[in-house]
């Protein structure tokens, strides 16, 4: 008599020649030393150990490693029918395989030699309470496991469903996927995949696509390329997220010949040339094996029936203008040209506005004039990309003249185009150029917006002139648009300035009722200006506006107040104030006012 252990996919057999005995004795024995065999599985060793009276019962025990402290006894009583129990005792289980799984796994097999039509209630412990519930039951258990976020149970679950020819709650698996895919167990969401499709479920795109992310994370590149022939014949296709996964993938490891094989052999099985896919590879090829080697697999690839467009070779050079590869550049250009394409108002504003951002105003006007003379003329962004690019340099003038071309060529500027040359004057200090451009803009069809009066307004506040600022200020409320914090704090800061301390009070006080915060260098400014002229007692209701604001005043604010009642010749008021401060601790003590 012997046993054999065995592993067969995954799965543990134990198998006996004479009626399941643990261990052996002639008829007659009362006592002895049962036989002891180690069984061996991979990364597992059983050792079988057994001391025991055995005219009681026959025993077999075991002892397992590998990560866990296992000790598992398996007896057989005399006087009761054969039965097998566990026992566990301090089991630490760090393996994938828990101590469930080897239940349903021994109890499978051990059924198929027990001979007796009722399972005992020992066997039926082995896959707990699930294995003798109906399929309707147990898909409301699965339920439950799912919306409790229990998914190493829900997958257990579902295994002893599938021994059982049970069908899962096919919403619940796709679930249930997803939670094992985030939670990094992609072996076990690949194993419930597989019931659900061997059940005639069909998971979504959104389940097969995070299945294919999950096995590229870990590497499993080639898993995740059989996978693809898995899905078309479940009847759920590969789609432009799934190639562009693994060609991503494939590419973060540097192999990009592979990539490239991989998508010529894709087109070859009758894949949709997706232009997304091929515009993903051709980029990462682009920026790390050069312009070449990118205009090399475009014609590679154009072979297999896949031809790049437009939006191919714009998103080349997009990508060699940002790198200033301007030779790389006019190489795709001339590629283009070559298969009978031409550049569109995209190409040439992608161009423009990288030659603006590195100052080459020859090439701009050159492009310009080309645009010109092809069908895709200048257009309100390129007009706005060259005005901005000429304003951040303070090219102003050449600015104006590009905004005066637009409106000869009736190419209407935009909110975007105003703003920007607004923006520029002010900086510049040309308000009153600037005050009427925003007269020109109240007679088009665009409206002046926030920013737009924000603009100005700051541009008059910090050349003193307040009373056009609140001018403009009243106007824009009548117009509607309402004020926000950077309104006012322009307004205060040109009021400080001009020394209009009480006004910038009054804008302090209307900040306050609008929740608007105005920072605290201006709050420290308008309270040093009040100190200055020893009007203290509005100093001291600017420092409640701004702690009723969540400003936190600093040393330097106390300092000035302390000072200025100082000033006002209320020394022993100063003084006790000083004081309390220091009790507050407020201020630290030893803190000089100097």
């Amino acid at each position: 008599m012997g046993y054999c252990i065995s592993q067969q996919n995954h799965m543990v057999v134990f198998s006996s020649l004479h009626g399941l005995n643990g261990c052996s004795k002639p008829e007659g024995y009362h006592s002895g030393t049962c036989h002891c065999v180690i069984i061996k599985l991979p990364g597992l060793r059983l050792n079988c150990i057994s001391k025991c009276d055995l005219q009681t019962q026959s025993c077999l025990h075991w002892r397992g490693g590998h990560g866990a402290q296992r000790n598992v006894h398996f007896s057989q009583c005399r006087g009761l029918q054969r039965s097998f129990c566990i026992e566990r005792d301090n089991e630490i289980d760090q393996d994938e395989w828990s101590s469930e799984d080897y239940r349903m796994i021994v109890d499978r097999n051990f059924r198929q030699h027990i001979n007796s039509k009722k399972p005992s209630s020992s066997s039926l412990y082995l896959d707990g309470p699930f294995v003798e519930n109906n399929e309707e039951t147990n898909n409301g258990i699965l339920q439950n496991f799912c919306s409790q976020g229990r998914l190493l149970d829900a997958s257990r679950l579902i295994d002893i469903m599938a021994r059982r020819n049970q069908i899962p709650h096919f919403p619940s698996c796709t679930n249930l996927i997803r939670g094992l895919i985030r939670m990094d167990r992609i072996d076990k969401a690949a194993k419930v995949l597989q019931v659900m499709v061997m059940s005639g479920g069909v998971p979504d795109i959104i389940t097969y696509n995070m299945m294919v992310g999950g096995l590229c994370k870990r590497g499993l590149l080639r898993s995740a390329i059989d996978f693809l022939d898995e899905m078309s014949l479940s009847g759920c296709p590969p789609d432009v997220i799934t190639y562009n996964t693994i060609i991503r993938s494939m590419c973060d490891k540097g192999n990009f010949d592979e990539a490239v094989g991989f998508w010529k052999d894709q087109l070859r099985k009758g894949c949709p040339p997706y232009l997304i896919t091929y515009t993903v590879l051709i980029e990462l090829v682009c920026k790390h094996c050069g312009t070449l080697r990118a205009i090399e697999v475009l014609e590679d690839i154009a072979i297999e029936g896949c031809y790049p467009d437009i939006i191919t070779y714009n998103s080349l050079v997009n990508f060699t203008c940002k790198q200033g590869l301007y030779e790389d550049a006019a190489l795709v250009v001339h590629n283009l040209l070559s298969h009978g394409m031409e550049p569109n108002a995209i190409t040439y504003n992608t161009l423009l506005h990288s030659l603006c951002n590195r100052g080459c105003w020859d090439e701009v006007d050159e492009i310009v004039m080309i645009m010109r003379e092809t069908s895709h003329t200048p257009t309100v962004v390129t007009y706005n990309i060259l005005i901005n690019g000429l304003c951040k340099v303070g090219l102003v003038d050449r600015a104006i003249n590009f905004y005066n071309d637009m409106v000869f060529r009736n190419c209407s500027p935009d909110i975007v185009t105003y703003n920007t040359l607004l923006g520029a004057l002010c900086k510049e200090g040309m308000v009153d150029e600037a005050l009427r451009v925003l007269h020109v803009l109240r007679g088009t069809n665009c409206y002046p917006c926030l920013i737009t009066y924000n603009t100005v307004i700051d541009g008059l506040a910090k050349k003193g002139m307040m009373e056009k600022a609140m001018g403009l200020y009243g106007q824009m409320i009548e117009n509607g648009i309402i004020p926000d914090a950077i309104t006012h704090r322009c307004l205060v800061w040109g009021f400080s300035r001009a020394d209009l301390i009480e006004k910038a009070v009054d804008i302090l006080k209307d900040m306050g009722k609008r929740d608007h915060n105005a920072g605290n260098k201006a709050y420290r400014f308008v309270i040093q200006g009040l100190c200055k002229n020893k009007k203290v007692d509005l100093a001291i209701q600017v420092l409640e506006l701004m702690i009723s604001s969540r400003c936190r005043p600093d040393v330097a604010i106390y300092s000035m107040i302390i000072k200025g009642v100082a000033a006002a010749g209320m020394t022993k008021e100063a003084n006790k104030l000083h004081r309390k401060l220091i009790e507050w601790n407020v201020l630290k003590e030893g803190t000089t006012l100097d």
